[in-house]
């Protein structure tokens, strides 16, 4: 393998000689020179002018590629098009000889010095007028001089390598140059064999073009720079992105690698990436290391903070977090000698979203006062960022302020004004990568807001629009929570084929797997429960808490649905164990105000399913008071709720009526299918205390039977979207007490057997 030159560069430079002999008319001149500038400018010039240019560019070129930029276009000389000459360029190369006159001639194509352009004008020596010259500060200019003192420098054996590796690239042209050279053959590729009738068969032909003639072949189109630059581009994109290396992509580097080139050391940093994506850590630990040591000797463009940075995520993946903190502090230290501004605000930003993940391991870090409070932190990330001019932290760090405020409860005004500070950046300084955080933040606090068809759009519309360009992380969260929504609302097949919209290849990496099986683990268990099959949901229960690094809200689910299970079967006093062990952790100043709002109110509803609901009235109120103030209006409506509950305890049921109603409207607009259901249920019983309160054969009586009839009709039809057995047999319960009460026994009957029918269809299901 060349460490520059391949026979794609020599098309390339071919095509420029073309150019400066002046046959490419005015109007191919664009196409062309376009075609040569995007392949000749290094791939960081070209992104900086043109992103669509750099998807669609190729690291090598085929012939095919050659021909379809230049077959189009008419040359000037009549009836040749430039792919025409072009092809007589390239085989015009019939020997190694001809090579080697061809890098001669290049220097030709340059503008002379201007000491040679002096002494020609002393001795009245005149240039071509029609045989363009290129400046030799210009990039094609700078091709050509780079590309013939590589070929200077190669030694024999590469040089010959290059040439067989050139007559492989340009045997599929064979066809189309007999069809204008009708004494070419099969050795036209190489004048020497026709000069002395060689064939293919010969043992001097076999000596040096053997593979060729036994159809051997190698990967000709790539150098040593060519998979340097790949592999810059594989960093960029798992970095950025957080995806792992694609198998077709690892196997073309295995291929690449095994032709006995030295390997680069971005290769080791290629394979520790990949490595710790799939979650082996003892080779991704080892790849590290190997990467650091080569580059640590040559400092080729990394420093000792970045191995310790580096060394410090890897450590966290992998849950020795003591470890990772001692890495990290150890970053920052050696950062700010370095005075790496870079780095240090990265570092900080990382130790902060660390210490919001474990709270319980930053005792040291706060002793040491490396980090003040949150909203220092947050304010001197950003003011650094802006400084340095880093408007990925700079984004990032607005929607952590967002994220802090709302859960601290602060004012949700403040939480959109970071949102949409965050926007304009990303817009402004095309942070196209942060795009996706932003959205899912927007879409969190539309749902805690209750505007459920808000959150949704904002999920849709970054699936839709933005996922290429956005970590593969946010697309994977992103369609997690969309599928939520739709478990929320009892479109589980619905939630279930979103789920399975993540692509297999995002699913190797080790993070997003776990993710989105935890994810999908939720959906199941929520089916499962809703459908009282409380054996599969415990077993679905069990994996759910096999996972050890599950985050802070994914846990905090999976303990509420446990919770949920021990209610369902009855089993109180294991439920609030769990509820006050779960309490004990959620203290103020490490835990989300949605979930200690959460908390109360669950402790509230065991009470009122234990046949206690006053004990939960202070609590319910509690939850109510901190719901309102942080403005969290599905906690607030469940809140409510609950308090509704406490009241009908009481028999206030005209209280608990006039409650009900005032928030029935913003309940529907929340779209939770479970807490309209038990709203409707909630409403129904106070109209059936209302109608218990009245006379009998009352009118006064009967409105309270209808309303609550039509409350219970619609807690059931609520129910039956999320296949709640235990919420239908109730609401029938309920149905055919009324009826008796009516004296209605065969309707009574009709919702008894009904009752029986959905007990049945559960037990099948089962």
């Amino acid at each position: 393998m060349s460490r520059y030159l391949t026979p794609s560069k020599i098309g390339l430079l071919a095509l420029i000689s073309l150019y400066s002999d002046s046959v490419v008319p005015s109007a191919a001149t664009i196409p062309i020179l376009s075609f040569l500038v995007s392949h000749v400018l290094p791939i960081s010039s070209v992104a900086s002018q043109d992103k669509s240019s750099l998807q669609s560019r190729h690291v090598t070129l085929a012939v095919e590629d050659f021909q379809k930029a230049t077959i189009s276009h008419v040359s000037g000389i009549p009836g040749r098009t430039i792919w025409d000459l072009l092809l007589n360029k390239l085989w015009k190369l019939n020997s190694f000889d001809a090579l080697h006159d061809f890098f001669d001639t290049l220097s030709l194509l340059l503008q002379k010095p201007p000491e040679q352009q002096q002494q020609d004008a002393e001795d009245v020596i005149e240039s071509n007028p029609n045989h363009i010259r290129l400046s030799r500060a210009s990039p094609m200019g700078s091709f050509v001089r780079r590309a013939q003192l590589e070929f200077t420098r190669l030694q024999f054996h590469d040089g010959v390598t290059l040439w067989r590796n050139f007559v492989a690239y340009r045997a599929p042209t064979l066809p189309q140059w007999k069809k204008r050279n009708q004494s070419a053959n099969h050795n036209s590729f190489d004048a020497n064999l026709q000069d002395e009738h060689l064939d293919l068969g010969d043992r001097l032909t076999d000596v040096v073009y053997g593979e060729l003639a036994h159809g051997v072949q190698h990967d000709a189109s790539v150098s040593a720079e060519d998979l340097e630059t790949l592999l810059e581009y594989q960093i960029d994109q798992m970095q950025r992105m957080g995806n792992r290396l694609p198998q077709a992509m690892k196997a073309k580097f295995r291929a690449m690698l095994d032709t006995g080139v030295t390997v680069p050391n971005l290769s080791h940093y290629v394979t520790f990436l990949d490595a710790w994506r799939s979650g082996d850590y003892p080779s991704s630990f080892d790849n590290l290391h190997r990467y650091f040591d080569y580059t640590m000797q040559n400092r080729d463009r990394t420093f000792y903070q970045y191995a310790l940075l580096n060394l410090a995520i890897l450590h966290a993946d992998f849950g020795c977090h003591s470890e990772a903190l001692t890495a990290m502090q150890e970053t920052i230290s050696t950062a700010r000698e370095n005075n790496d501004m870079g780095c240090l605000n990265y570092s900080l930003s990382w130790l902060y979203h660390f210490g919001k993940a474990h709270p319980e391991e930053m005792d040291d870090v706060q002793k040491r006062g490396v980090l003040g409070t949150e909203k220092e932190t947050l304010a001197f990330l950003k003011a650094k960022a802006k400084e340095a001019s880093m408007w990925g932290l700079l984004s990032t760090s607005l929607l952590s302020e967002a994220k802090l405020g709302l859960s601290n409860g602060d004012s949700v005004a403040q939480a959109f004004e970071s949102i949409v500070r965050s926007s304009h950046l990303n817009v402004t300084k095309d942070v196209a990568n942060a795009i996706g955080s932003q959205m899912s933040m927007q879409s969190s606090i539309f749902g805690r807001l209750g505007v459920s068809c808000q959150a949704w759009l904002s999920g849709e519309l970054f699936l839709q629009c933005y996922t290429d360009q956005s970590p593969v992380e946010d697309v994977v969260h992103c369609v997690c929570r969309s599928a939520l929504l739709l478990a929320q609302r009892g479109r589980y097949e619905d939630a279930l084929a979103r789920m399975e919209e993540v692509d297999e290849e995002t699913l190797r990496t080790l993070r997003h797997s776990q993710y989105w099986t935890s994810n999908l683990g939720l959906i199941k268990l929520r089916r499962h429960l809703h459908r009282d099959n409380l054996v599969a949901a415990e077993a679905v229960l069990a994996q759910l808490q096999a996972p050890p690094s599950l985050g802070q809200d994914l846990h905090f689910s999976i303990l509420t649905l446990e919770i949920d299970l021990n209610v369902r079967r009855g089993d109180y006093s294991k439920a609030m164990e769990i509820l006050e062990n779960l309490a004990s952790k959620l203290t103020d100043g490490e835990a989300d105000i949605f979930q200690r709002i959460k908390v109360m109110t669950l402790k509230a509803r065991i009470y009122d399913k234990a046949g206690i609901p006053q004990k939960g009235f202070s609590v319910a109120l509690r939850a109510a008071s901190l719901a309102h103030g942080a403005r969290l209006f599905p906690a607030l409506w469940e809140a409510v709720g609950a308090v509704c509950g406490v009241l009908i305890s009481l028999k206030e049921f005209s209280a608990a009526a006039k409650l009900l109603e005032s928030i029935m409207p913003h309940t529907l607009e929340c779209e939770d299918c479970n807490l309209s259901a038990q709203t409707f249920s909630l409403l129904a019983d106070a109209h059936m205390g209302m109608a218990g309160q009245a006379k009998a054969e009352t009118l006064p009586r009967k409105e309270q039977l209808t309303r609550a009839l039509d409350n219970i009709g619609r807690s059931f039809d609520e129910f039956s979207r999320l296949e709640d057995v235990k919420g239908q047999c109730e609401m029938m319960a309920k149905k055919a007490t009324i009826m008796h009460l009516n004296g209605d026994p065969v309707l009574a009957n009709d919702c008894a057997a009904k009752y029986l029918d959905i007990k049945r269809a559960a037990k099948d299901q089962i």
